[in-house]
């Protein structure tokens, strides 16, 4: 049964104040390094922003768009606008707290038909846009919160004078991580029909699972960029082409447009460099076990090139504990996902009906709404 819970609308809130506070900190840092005369680091920085922001606003555009039967086309130019100015994200964040308060705490208790289907629309504009808003949060999760957080833990590892703000931004793309993870996965289990509640230790198995394979992954990449720029923007092409043409081979009509489409296979393949998610809705079992196979590999290689090629300015304590590190977030990281896969995942539940294997099913296409664009995007 769908539901908006107080705790629901609370995540909301939780989220706006975390994405406000983490614009806040991007500029801060970004200034910060300007005025310390590091300009690569600031603009690198303002990049990962501006890129995330210019992808979000396309998307929340597009929606908008293919959402509205009828668009009036002054509301879609005032629309437009907005998003011109990157505040989209705010619009949608609106209506969320809009229907959200409502959903959650004026729920109808009589038994008026009227008043009863008015709810019912309520709740499930609640959760399609809280559904729309997660959904633009993942992509900005990896394309700002995840690469900015490698790009801290490197200077963070490259120089011996750290600032306050360099820790301030670590925490924060690290709680940006953590929401986003749980916000999204909350918000699938809403979008599937007949599922159980996802309970706080699914969430805390959820997000230990992705944070510590992030988390390992990271401090792979950190520390072959020590050793050689070239190697890790090398190995990130590599991976983000892999990535690409394994969602071109899956032929995904996530996008109206084909333009969005090709967009959205290019944001996948980014997303796939640092974490796995199944963009068809189909079994995972041989997938996810050569995807983390291969990052357990790359990551063994990497700690042990650097083992004998590491810089000699490179302090062994120094480097016995970044790999520790990374090795035992790896294990962990792992250990969380089998736990997770076998006990936790949404097909746990309903293996009988096998609706892992079903994405668009039989429905009309005046059934497939937006929670039905938010399941195909991240069904797991």
């Amino acid at each position: 049964m769908m539901k908006f819970t107080k705790q629901d609308f609370i995540f909301l809130v939780g989220g706006l104040i975390i994405h406000v506070v983490d614009i806040g900190v991007d500029f801060w840092v970004a200034s910060k390094y300007f005025c310390e005369g590091q300009y690569s680091w600031g603009i690198l920085i303002l990049c990962f922003r501006g890129l995330s922001s210019v992808v979000t606003q396309l998307f929340s555009y597009e929606w908008f768009k293919n959402d509205w039967e009828n668009p009036d086309p002054e509301k879609l130019k005032w629309i437009l606008l907005v998003h011109f100015f990157h505040c989209g994200i705010f619009i949608r964040y609106w209506f969320a707290l809009k229907y959200g308060c409502q959903a959650a705490f004026k729920q109808n208790s009589s038994g008026d038909i009227s008043e009863a289907d008015c709810t019912n629309f309520i709740l499930k504009q609640a959760v399609d846009i809280m559904a729309d808003v997660n959904m633009l949060k993942v992509f900005k999760t990896f394309l700002e919160t995840t690469p900015q957080l490698f790009v801290q833990i490197y200077i963070l590892m490259q120089h011996d004078a750290n600032s306050v703000c360099q820790y301030a931004a670590v925490i924060m793309s690290f709680c940006g991580i953590s929401v986003s993870m749980v916000d999204y996965q909350i918000s699938l289990r809403k979008s599937l029909p007949d599922k159980d509640e996802f309970h706080v230790l699914p969430k805390l198995v959820y997000l230990f699972y992705k944070l510590l394979t992030i988390t390992s992954w990271i401090l792979s990449i950190s520390l072959i960029t020590l050793l050689s720029v070239r190697s890790s923007v090398f190995l990130l092409i590599l991976l983000w082409s892999c990535g690409f043409c394994w969602t071109l081979k899956q032929h995904t009509t996530f996008c109206k447009s084909k333009v969005m489409e090709y967009l959205y296979r290019t944001v996948v393949g980014i997303i796939l460099i640092f974490t796995f998610f199944n963009i068809k809705g189909r079994k995972t079992k041989v997938c996810i076990s050569i995807y983390y196979a291969t990052h357990t590999l790359v990551t063994l290689g990497i700690l042990f090139v650097y083992l004998f090629w590491k810089p000699s300015d490179t302090k062994e304590v120094y480097f016995t504990i970044v790999s520790a590190l990374t090795v035992l977030s790896l294990v962990l990281g792992i250990i969380f996902l089998i736990v997770y896969y076998r006990h936790f995942h949404p097909t746990a539940y309903c293996r009988q009906q096998a609706c892992s294997d079903e994405v668009d099913g039989v429905a009309g296409e005046k059934d497939r709404v937006k929670a039905g664009r938010f399941q195909h995007f991240i069904m797991q």
